[in-house]
């Protein structure tokens, strides 16, 4: 193009990051621009949090405005800021590559415990203005105090420095693309899988009038389309549930394949009422994005009480008993289920005996952690791996942590990933008796396998089931299945969830199918499945 660009931005040091990172990509394709700043309506109102601003588009609606007026010709935007809908006579030519789009946790120091979830202390003051951060962040910890937090990504990390907060959380995004000194704070960056981001964040939209056919061919160079493809499903589900940056809603769209080399789609949604309410968590998969966000939006808006045409509640057991603070019970029973949780086994602690001290201690269960580390062993200079989050959690209580978590539903392929971490360094594995040792075939030498049986499952000769109805069984094990199985059935109508493949097994065995495997071995992968039925 022969004629110089203008590209309209907002004054913050982010946004002309991002307009200035646009601005050498334009270069790279013999486009010149310059940039023109233009303050918006989220920049001059700095006294209210967005859930208290009317309208949408706080921070792109003047910039949008200009590029109707011709006085710009691109405009960038952080994509989350724009609303679902571009107004007549404008497009999206173009995508950014996607940031690392989990949020941000710093913490000053001072205000640090690791025993803790997120590494903060209880009763921590928090500052965000994001309704979605607040549900999120409640939902996990509802000791936490939070208090509104305005400013561009300087100002804020400012405040912080200043005390005014003991943390604040902010897009991780905003601080690596300014490559800010964060040593002075104790960072904590959010797994954008347990704590979803909002559509599209991470991303740039490169934004220009419709009727500018050569631009638009032009920026299909810096046209990121794997990128366009998942932020159009969260994207579409923000859409229909008619909702702009202030929703408190997540959703985070991720392409995979399978081991079949299918490619699948995974979703990822946390949807609250309001900033205080508990969000509602999900996980779908699809081969195709095709009407996928409209089907996840039917389903959230159906509750699994009325899919099996009942009133009411829907009442679901877990064959765990209730734990302190139980995430998965709190989670359900906000959004209107009824959670009956009753263990159908006893965990007996097995005293430790002498054994060979290793590398590492990989802990496949959460009980694993619990009956060995409550022993004292000595684990001095000892790193830890878990089979999932939960399991990692349990460690931190210890005041340890986990250099290695796995990630899959899938043991056989965490068993895998870890096992090409360790290579030749020995290995501990603390366990029940009747233990399948799935991570542990996954190493090549078995002389590196150390084995330690830490406690036993015994049936609950207690156990007596209700007669109720339940719309909803989830296993937690292959022992809680034999011991559901010795006096009851499970009816062609209710729902099944089996944590892990063992479990499924169980339940084949008796003609039962399970409905639903959690994504992850923790209570938030439980509720994903539950209120994913």
């Amino acid at each position: 193009m022969s004629k110089k660009i203008i590209i309209g931005s907002r004054g913050s040091d982010l946004a002309l990051w991002q307009a200035n990172f646009v601005l050498s990509e334009l270069k790279k394709i013999k486009i010149n621009a310059e940039i023109k700043i233009i303050k918006t309506q989220g920049d001059i109102v700095q006294n209210l949090s967005w859930d208290k601003m009317e309208g949408k588009g706080f921070f792109t609606k003047e910039i949008e405005e200009s590029l109707l007026k011709k006085e710009i010709d691109l405009a960038v935007h952080s994509h989350k800021d724009l609303p679902t809908e571009s107004p007549k006579g404008l497009m999206i030519a173009a995508v950014s590559e996607r940031e690392d789009p989990s949020e941000l946790l710093l913490i000053n120091k001072n205000t640090v415990d690791e025993k803790q979830k997120f590494s903060l202390k209880q009763n921590a003051l928090v500052g965000t203005s994001s309704a979605r951060r607040k549900s999120q962040l409640l939902a996990w910890r509802n000791d936490l105090k939070i208090e509104d937090l305005r400013g561009n990504v300087p100002t804020r990390i400012q405040k912080l420095r200043d005390k005014k907060y003991d943390a604040i959380l902010i897009a991780n995004a905003g601080v690596s693309r300014l490559e800010i000194d964060l040593s002075e704070f104790h960072c904590e960056k959010l797994d954008v899988k347990e704590f979803i981001a909002a559509p599209a964040q991470g991303v740039l939209a490169l934004q220009i009038r419709e009727s500018d056919k050569e631009l638009f061919e032009k920026l299909q160079a810096l046209n990121h389309k794997e990128v366009a493809e998942t932020i159009a499903v969260e994207r579409k589900i923000l859409n229909l549930f008619d909702g702009g940056c202030q929703l408190p809603l997540g959703v985070y769209c991720e392409k995979d394949e399978n081991e079949e080399d299918e490619t699948i789609f995974k979703v990822r949604v946390a949807k609250a009422e309001n900033a205080n309410s508990f969000p509602k968590y999900f996980y779908f998969e699809s081969k195709k994005t095709e009407g996928l966000a409209e089907k996840i939006v039917q389903h959230i808006k159906t509750p699994l009480s009325l899919r099996r045409g009942a009133g009411g509640e829907a009442m679901v057991f877990i064959s765990r008993d209730e734990k302190k603070n139980d995430f998965f019970k709190r989670c359900l029973e906000a959004n209107g289920y009824k959670v009956f949780p009753k263990s159908l086994i006893e965990i007996k602690q097995i005293p430790i005996r002498k054994y060979k001290k290793c590398d590492w201690v990989f802990f496949s269960s959460k009980n694993a952690v619990k009956h060995f580390l409550e022993q004292k062993p000595d684990v001095e200079g000892v790193k830890f791996g878990a089979v999932g989050k939960a399991t990692a959690e349990e460690i931190r209580k210890f005041g340890k942590r986990a250099e290695f978590i796995g990630s899959s539903d899938d043991t056989r392929m965490t068993g895998k990933k870890f096992s090409a971490l360790v290579g030749n360094k020995t290995v501990l594995f603390p366990q029940a008796k009747e233990s399948m040792k799935t991570i542990q075939f996954q190493l090549p030498k078995k002389e590196n396998v150390v084995n330690l049986i830490v406690y036993e499952t015994i049936k609950n000769a207690e156990f007596r089931m209700q007669n109720s109805e339940f719309d909803a069984l989830v296993f937690t094990s292959p022992s809680n299945v034999e011991t559901y199985f010795e006096k009851n059935k499970i009816s062609a109508e209710q729902k099944v969830v089996a944590m892990g493949e063992a479990t499924a097994s169980a339940l084949k065995k008796h003609g039962v199918k399970a409905n639903k495997q959690p994504i992850s071995f923790d209570d938030l992968g439980l509720v994903q499945a539950v209120m994913s039925l």
